[in-house]
C-alpha cells in the first residue's frame, strides 16, 4: 500500500491553522502536520521530508518567503504553497521565483485549496516516477546489465557495486571481446555521475596529432583545418565519466597530459595557454601487460599508478565457459527484439557447437554469432545450421588442431580466428574489425604482426 503524502501546514493564526488542517485530513488521503511559526516549520523540515507545504506568507520574525527558500535548500522536490490575506503581484512574482508551486489569496474557497494541493502532489507523484525511472535505467546499464553465473564474474559485479559509488579512477584488463566497456558503463551508471555523460574514447585510433586535437579540443586557427574552435573529449565530459580504451597504445608524450588531467584537473586546448578546469572519472582498459610497458620505457610508471587505483581483471569466455548457456540466450533476446523476430530458443545441436567452440573473440564474438544467427535463421529456435561453417565443422569432429594433436597457442588460435574473418567479409577491412572488436588500425597491426596480408 502507498503511503499517504507528508503535507505541513503553517500558519501563525490558531482557527486559521486549525481550519486548513482539517479541510486536509478529511477523507483520510494525506498525514497532516502542523506548524505554528516559521521557526517550528523549519525545524520540522530539518528532521523530516513533506511532500507539499503549505504555509502562510506574513509571520513574525520567520516569514513565508523565508520557509519557502529553506524548504527549498533542504529539499527541491517539495512543493510550496504559499497563503495570504496581503495578495499583491510583487510577492506573487517574487515567491514564484524562489520556486512555490501556487499562491492562494485569502479568504481562500475550500475547494479551490484541495484542487491546488491535489494537482502539487501530482506534480509530485510524476517527479517521483520519473526518479524510479531513471533509477531503473541506471540499473540495467550499471552492474544489472553484467550478465553472468561464474564466481569471477559474480566477484567482479560486486567489486564494481562496491567500486562505483567513489571517485576512483579505474583500470580494466582483458582480452579483447571480453566486455571492458560494457563494465565501464556500469561504472559510470552505478556511480553519483550517472546523470552527467559517458564518453569513451579509443586511443589506439588516432594518431598523436589527432589524438591531441579529441581529447583537449582546440582554438580556431590552432592549425590546418581548425576552423572552429572545439571543446575536447575531456570538456564534454565534464561531471562524467571518461572511457579511454587501449590506453597501452597511448604515445608518451600524451601519457604526460593525461597525468596532468588527473593530478591538476585541468586541460589546456591545442593553440591556447588558458587552462580548463574539468572534473571527470576516468576509466582506463587495456589488453595488454602494462607492467611490462612500464618496464620497457612504453608506459610511464606514475600514470600506471594514478589509473591503476583499482584493478579489474576480466576473464576471458573460455575461463567462463558454462556462462555461454546464459550469455547465449541474453543476446538472443537482445537481437530478437531489435530484429522483430520472436525466437523462443537455442537448439541443442547449436548449443552443443557453442560449448565446443573456443571464442577467441570472447563475448563479442558469441554475440555476433548469435545476432548473424537470428539475421539469418527461420522457425522458432535458432540451428546449427544458422552458424558459420567452420564452427559447425568444429563440433562435429573438425576444426583447425593440428594433426599431431598439439593444442594452438592462444596467438595461433588469434591468428586462425582474424584468418577466419577476413575470409568471410571478403577481406573487407571495415567489416571484420566491426567483427572483431578493433579498429581499422589494430586490425592492420595485427594483420602485419600475423603475416595476413595477402
Amino acid at each position: 500500500m502507498a503511503a499517504k503524502p507528508k503535507l505541513l501546514v503553517v500558519e501563525d493564526d490558531a482557527v486559521a491553522r486549525g481550519n486548513l488542517q482539517h479541510i486536509l485530513e478529511r477523507g483520510g488521503n494525506y498525514q497532516v502536520t502542523s506548524a505554528a511559526s516559521g521557526a517550528e516549520a523549519l525545524e520540522l523540515a530539518a528532521r523530516q521530508t513533506f511532500d507539499l507545504v503549505l504555509t502562510d506568507l506574513r509571520m513574525e520574525k520567520i516569514d513565508g518567503m523565508r520557509v519557502l527558500e529553506e524548504v527549498k535548500r533542504l529539499n527541491p522536490a517539495t512543493e510550496v504553497i504559499m497563503l495570504t490575506a496581503f495578495a499583491s503581484v510583487d510577492s506573487a512574482i517574487e515567491a514564484m521565483k524562489l520556486g512555490a508551486f501556487h499562491y492562494i489569496a485569502k479568504p481562500y474557497k475550500i475547494e479551490e485549496v484541495r484542487a491546488q494541493v491535489a494537482h502539487a502532489l501530482e506534480k509530485v507523484r510524476l517527479r517521483k516516477e520519473l526518479a524510479d525511472l531513471k533509477r531503473d535505467i541506471q540499473a540495467r546499464d550499471g552492474v544489472g546489465s553484467i550478465v553472468g553465473n561464474h564466481p569471477r564474474i559474480q566477484a567482479l559485479i560486486r567489486t564494481v557495486a562496491q567500486v562505483a559509488p567513489t571517485d576512483c579512477n579505474v583500470l580494466l584488463v582483458g582480452e579483447t571481446g571480453t566486455g571492458k566497456e560494457l563494465f565501464a558503463r556500469a561504472l559510470h551508471h552505478a556511480s553519483q555521475r550517472a546523470e552527467k555523460r559517458f564518453v569513451a574514447f579509443n586511443c589506439g585510433a588516432f594518431v598523436e596529432e589527432l589524438l591531441v586535437s579529441e581529447l583537449f579540443g582546440h582554438e580556431r586557427g590552432a592549425f590546418t583545418g581548425a576552423l572552429a574552435t572545439k571543446a575536447g573529449l575531456f570538456e564534454a565530459a565534464d561531471g562524467g565519466t571518461v572511457f579511454l580504451d587501449e590506453i597501452g597504445d597511448m604515445p608518451l608524450s600524451m601519457q604526460v597530459k593525461l597525468l596532468r588531467v588527473i593530478q591538476e584537473k585541468v586541460v589546456t586546448r591545442v593553440g591556447s595557454t588558458e587552462a580548463i578546469p574539468v572534473d571527470v572519472r576516468i576509466v582506463a582498459a587495456t589488453n595488454q601487460d602494462l607492467k611490462q610497458l612500464v618496464e620497457a620505457g612504453a608506459f610511464r610508471s606514475d600514470l600506471y599508478y594514478r589509473l591503476n587505483v583499482v584493478c579489474l581483471e576480466l576473464p576471458a569466455l573460455r575461463e567462463h565457459r558454462d556462462d555461454i548457456p546464459l550469455l547465449a540466450h541474453h543476446f538472443l533476446e537482445k537481437h530478437s527484439q531489435r530484429q522483430n523476430k520472436p525466437f523462443s530458443g537455442i537448439s541443442k545441436q547449436m548449443m552443443a557447437a557453442l560449448l565446443r567452440h573456443d571464442f577467441p573473440g570472447n563475448v563479442r564474438e558469441l554475440e555476433n554469432l548469435i545476432e548473424r544467427a537470428v539475421t539469418l535463421g527461420a522457425g522458432e529456435e535458432l540451428q546449427a545450421s544458422d552458424l558459420p561453417d567452420d564452427i559447425r565443422q568444429k563440433a562435429a569432429g573438425g576444426g583447425d588442431e593440428p594433426e599431431d594433436g598439439r593444442l594452438l597457442t592462444l596467438e595461433e588460435r588469434e591468428r586462425l580466428y582474424i584468418k577466419r574473418v577476413l575470409a568471410q567479409t571478403g577481406d573487407n577491412k571495415t567489416r571484420a574489425a566491426e567483427i572483431l572488436g578493433i579498429d581499422r588500425v589494430s586490425l592492420w597491426r595485427k594483420i602485419k604482426r600475423f603475416s595476413l596480408e595477402e
